[in-house]
């Protein structure tokens, strides 16, 4: 019987990869793509062999092709224009014809994209057979990189899941800086509704998307929760007995809120994830944002 492991290569390797690593380890050798000579040492602790190179520089890439037998792409486009052409260099990359006897192209790819391609949603209930609507250059480039794995997938016999991510949170990632510095949210009334992930889920997500997922299929990576943005930063004040913050209209907030926030307060949408669930065969440890409050949990943020 052949044990040997396949390979798998992390596209992006932080926080989330170093959570998902774990899960996966018993199936894999894990491969992470980095940029920063110093990254090595903690990748290296998560049972991660580094790989050095940038997507930013195409030259840097040449040894991925036929690395791997998967990849987990987590990276982020560019900080500016419409198309992400990190993506295009990896998969420039990953399609080469590879110099080891034997090798060839990896046979699945999960994207991790953003919920932010729908734009604003108006509230409404959204499933992933909706029409993306990307509003921003933000969402744009992931509405593009969607685009870029996608037909990537289709034209070399890959099969390619896409993971649409609102909101990301856990005991270590809460908004409780914001807090402590009573930064406004939206008035009740003109709030928008808001979708989030706890990290660990997020994880189990991705290695079930690698086990489960169909190919070209779209999944939101999202728990129960139906929260106003306001709403969940008033449970987390009150967890962490910090002030809630003040509300103000529409009309003041481009005064109070920074640009990048006040871009997400504008698109309200509530993220259906029956697929993970029936498809995926996910059972979320953390159903709901409130989940995640336990004392160990309060303790963790707060020393952090």
């Amino acid at each position: 019987m052949n044990t040997t492991k396949r390979t798998l290569l992390f596209i992006g390797c932080g926080d989330i990869a170093l959570r998902t690593a774990p899960l996966l380890q018993a199936h894999y050798r894990l491969l992470g793509l980095h940029r920063r000579p110093d990254s090595r040492a903690a990748l290296r602790l998560h049972g991660i062999t580094p790989v050095l190179g940038n997507l930013d520089i195409p030259g840097s890439l040449a040894k991925l092709a036929g690395m791997a037998h998967a990849v987990v792409h987590l990276a982020p486009p560019p900080n500016c224009g419409q198309r992400d052409t990190r993506t295009a260099n990896l998969l420039a990359a990953l399609t080469k014809r590879p110099k080891m006897k034997g090798a060839m192209l990896p046979q699945r790819l999960v994207y991790i994209s953003t919920s932010g391609v729908y734009g604003d949603c108006n509230g409404a209930l959204v499933d992933e057979t909706r029409l993306i609507n990307p509003q921003t250059a933000r969402a744009m480039r992931r509405a593009d990189a969607e685009a870029q794995v996608r037909h990537w997938g289709l034209r070399n016999g890959v099969s390619v899941s896409i993971l649409r991510v609102p909101g990301i949170y856990a005991d270590d990632r809460l908004p409780l800086a914001r807090l402590r510095e009573h930064a406004p949210a939206l008035l009740p009334e003109e709030d928008s509704y808001t979708n989030h992930i706890h990290a660990d889920d997020l994880a189990r997500i991705i290695s079930a998307a690698l086990h489960y997922g169909k190919p070209g299929r779209i999944y939101h990576a999202c728990d129960d929760s139906k929260l106003k943005m306001g709403e969940y930063f008033d449970l987390v004040a009150d967890q962490f007995d910090l002030p809630r913050p003040p509300r103000v209209s529409r009309a003041e907030a481009e005064s109070f809120i920074s640009p990048g926030m006040l871009s997400f307060m504008q698109e309200s949408r509530r993220l259906a994830n029956i697929r993970i669930k029936h498809e995926l065969r996910v059972n979320l440890r953390y159903p709901t944002v409130v989940e995640c409050f336990t004392p160990s949990a309060a303790s963790t943020a707060e020393n952090g």
